[in-house]
């Protein structure tokens, strides 16, 4: 009863009545007002539409590795189609090797290849090789790292012979190590195929199974790269999943640790250990170089795997065709630990160069976002020619199908370095 009467008392009066109408038409100016702003300032900050991102998913990855002078960020990004498909075929290029020609080893799909990158603010243009060979005259190139970074050079070598077929100059005796000569350009390149960077005794087949574990002696650099490092002039360097593996740590010859080696009284001092004491000497090597011989140097990040239901020893597999949406995949704890590793010495490194006034001899490349996002660019089950599709097959979920995604790292490289 008493709510009755409330209502009809606010009822019977007008002048309440004519103020309830006012204030509800004030009220919805207000709110139309604040959602045609909310339109307005959507539409002229928002570039999402356009292919591009005004804010990248996180800003300290962003800023730790964004290109110098803080110029568009080529590492940050998304996979778009692309219709017209890579710049070469494994029919067209002759430098790809067996193991990662996943259309001679028969993977029936062809969807992988018609995916571009696209940096969120700029455009990233393919690799130029007539622009790139002209500006690399009588320049030597080395790429220094493990497989993954051989697996690389076949993309830039397959990307130039478009302009120029390069000719051999030498090859180690397992073909690990390798020199090609574009003679037209006087351009050299090199690779040098070195696991850990730093010294190692290594006791393994090339199938990776082993008898001992990997003895590696983190105070002293592997010679075959820090002995010819003063003749390089730009310098691809990488360090990568090799870290993983079982083995014995040594300083001055003798064991200070290891990584997982429970039958041995040894401290276990973990992956993380051994990679940060060899990008720590790594640097250290580059920066008291300095004032004696300055190649640019290219530090490329972490490699992701996608091994699924496994890894490459009992059973893993990837099987995926399509990229991964933003977001979706962000790779795995390790991942995260070795790549922040990375970013710190790094750092470390730039602010000696800074010192000494050379910072821009020393540049980073986080391919990880390129890569972590491409599940379905990897050698998979195609590592080899199957005439068997029944019988067991061992996935290859680290290295990368050639042409496919790797092709994109080159793409930033030419840009990197022609700027």
């Amino acid at each position: 009863m008493t709510n009755k009467k409330r209502d009809m008392s606010w009822i019977s009066q007008p002048w309440r009545s004519s103020l309830h109408r006012k204030t509800n038409h004030i009220l919805v100016k207000v709110i139309v007002s604040i959602f045609l702003i909310g339109i307005s300032y959507r539409l002229l900050f928002s570039r999402y539409g356009s292919g591009e991102k005004l804010f990248a998913p996180t800003t300290e990855i962003l800023g730790r590795n964004s290109t110098d002078e803080g110029k568009c960020n080529l590492c940050n990004g998304v996979w778009m189609p692309n219709p017209s498909g890579p710049a070469y075929t494994n029919l067209t290029c002759r430098f790809i090797e067996d193991h990662q020609n996943c259309l001679m080893n028969g993977r029936p799909d062809r969807g992988y290849l018609h995916w571009g990158w696209k940096p969120y603010q700029c455009d990233l243009p393919p690799f130029d090789p007539y622009l790139f060979l002209d500006a690399m005259k009588n320049k030597n190139w080395g790429f220094i790292g493990d497989s993954i970074l051989r697996n690389q050079i076949q993309s830039f070598l397959c990307l130039l012979s478009k302009a120029e077929e390069p000719v051999e100059l030498y090859h180690s005796s397992d073909f690990k190590s390798r020199q090609w000569q574009f003679q037209k350009h006087n351009l050299t390149v090199s690779l040098i195929w070195t696991p850990f960077l730093v010294s190692a005794d290594i006791f393994e087949d090339e199938n990776g199974v082993s008898d001992a574990p990997i003895q590696l002696h983190l105070d002293s650099l592997d010679q075959s790269w820090a002995g010819t490092y003063p003749k390089f002039d730009y310098v691809v360097i990488s360090g990568g999943q090799w870290f993983l593996k079982h083995a014995v740590y040594l300083e001055n010859n003798s064991i200070v640790g290891c990584h997982y080696c429970p039958d041995k009284n040894y401290a276990e001092l973990g992956y993380e250990f051994s990679y940060r004491k060899t990008l720590e000497l790594v640097f250290q090597h580059i920066t008291n170089l300095v004032g004696k011989h300055i190649p640019v140097v290219i530090f490329r990040t972490w490699a992701p795997s996608h091994f699924e239901n496994g890894q490459w020893f009992d059973g893993g597999i990837c099987n995926r065709t399509a990229p991964y949406k933003e977001g979706e995949f962000n790779g795995s704890n390790v991942d995260q630990v070795m790549r922040e590793i990375e970013f710190q010495e790094f750092e470390k490194a730039k602010k000696t160069m800074e010192s000494s006034g050379k910072s821009n001899y020393l540049k980073l490349i986080d391919t990880y976002q390129l890569a972590v996002m491409r599940p379905d660019g990897h050698v998979g089950p195609y590592r080899r020619f199957h005439k068997d599709k029944k019988g067991k097959v061992q996935y290859d979920c680290l290295h990368w199908c050639v042409p496919g995604p790797i092709d994109a790292w080159n793409d930033i490289i030419m840009d990197m370095v022609l700027k």
